[in-house]
Parts: structure tokens; C-alpha cells; sequence
């Protein structure tokens, strides 16, 4: 019979891991909370000054609240223009890092 000593077996539940995990997902879920809220009145900002302004004359005082609708679009087309070119530099970066990684494996190799 082996003796197992008996501070190493400690139980799950006085595992300093578990208490950081619930206090990692209360933040997380906080996040989570105030993107899903500022998704939220980002959304229905946008959506009252390009789709909901145009039915109310210009004389109207919630005018006032919003820039003009030209910004409606541009605003939209430079982020979305913004991010492509984000999206395609990360991606052709990438492809010359891994070139350049495969071509030096390829010198090792050969030497």
C-alpha cells in the first residue's frame, strides 16, 4: 500500500483558479453588457437620422439633434472603406511574413 500524502490532494472547490474564473466572467459579462448597449443606441441613432428624418420637415426641432444627411453616408462609406483596407493589409501582411518564414526554412534546409 502507498502512502499518498494528503496536501496533495486538495479539493476542487479551494482552487484559486475557480474564484478568478467567476470574477473574470462577472467583467466579461459587463463588457459584454455595455457593447450590447452602446451597439444598441448606436443602431437607433443611425436608424431615427437616415431612415426616420427624412419623413419630418426640415422645421421640425429633432433636426437640431442630428448632423445633415449627406453624413448619413459618408460616414458609413469611409468606415466601411476603412476597414476593408484594414482587413486586406492584415491579410497581405500576413502572406509576406509566411513567404519570408517559408523561404528561410528553405535556406536552413538546404544548408
Amino acid at each position: 500500500m502507498v502512502a499518498v500524502p494528503h496536501h496533495s490532494i486538495t479539493p476542487a472547490t479551494t482552487s484559486p483558479h475557480i474564484h478568478s474564473s467567476k470574477a473574470m466572467g462577472a467583467s466579461d459579462r459587463a463588457l459584454g453588457g455595455a457593447m450590447l448597449l452602446a451597439a444598441s443606441v448606436v443602431f437607433t441613432y443611425y436608424t431615427c437620422w437616415a431612415l426616420l428624418l427624412p419623413f419630418l420637415d426640415t422645421s421640425n426641432p429633432v433636426h437640431d439633434f442630428f448632423p445633415s444627411r449627406e453624413w448619413a453616408v459618408r460616414i458609413p462609406a469611409f468606415l466601411l472603406v476603412s476597414g476593408l483596407s484594414a482587413i486586406g493589409s492584415f491579410i497581405g501582411m500576413t502572406m509576406v511574413k509566411e513567404k519570408r518564414e517559408k523561404e528561410r526554412k528553405a535556406k536552413l534546409r538546404m544548408a
